[in-house]
């Protein structure tokens, strides 16, 4: 079992920028890849970004393409988001995500591990 703890969410303005955390506690972290996925409310959970399980990879929504930027630290079990020229649009509440090797990205289906989600709001 994976336990993924976010932090790092807030009420910002439009323009600011904003870094999240989410710690595994797991001492496999590094065999997963990891993503972000945010969601609105009355609205599906959509795909922001992922990084592979060596970090070397990465791949972004297109909304958020040259604004966000994720990496990962293996030797802390932590993956970061780090939001810049933040937009209302951006405001939803952020999971972070575990899948093992071998499956696709882009879907919530392909993640075994969720955590509880951290707000961010963006007021303009």
């Amino acid at each position: 079992q994976v336990q993924l703890v976010e932090s790092g969410g807030g009420l910002v303005q439009a323009g600011d920028s904003l870094r999240l955390s989410c710690a595994a506690s797991t001492r496999s972290f590094s065999t997963y890849g990891m993503a972000w996925f945010r969601q609105v409310p009355g609205k599906e959970r959509e795909f922001v970004a992922t990084i592979s399980w060596s970090g070397g990879s990465t791949y972004y929504a297109d909304s958020v393409k040259g604004r966000f930027t994720m990496s990962r630290d293996n030797a802390k079990n932590t993956v970061y988001l780090q939001m810049n020229s933040l937009k209302s649009e951006d405001t939803a509440v952020y999971y972070c995500a575990a899948r093992p090797r071998g499956r696709g990205f882009l879907e919530t289906r392909e993640y075994t591990y969720w955590g509880q989600g951290t707000q961010v709001t963006v007021s303009s």
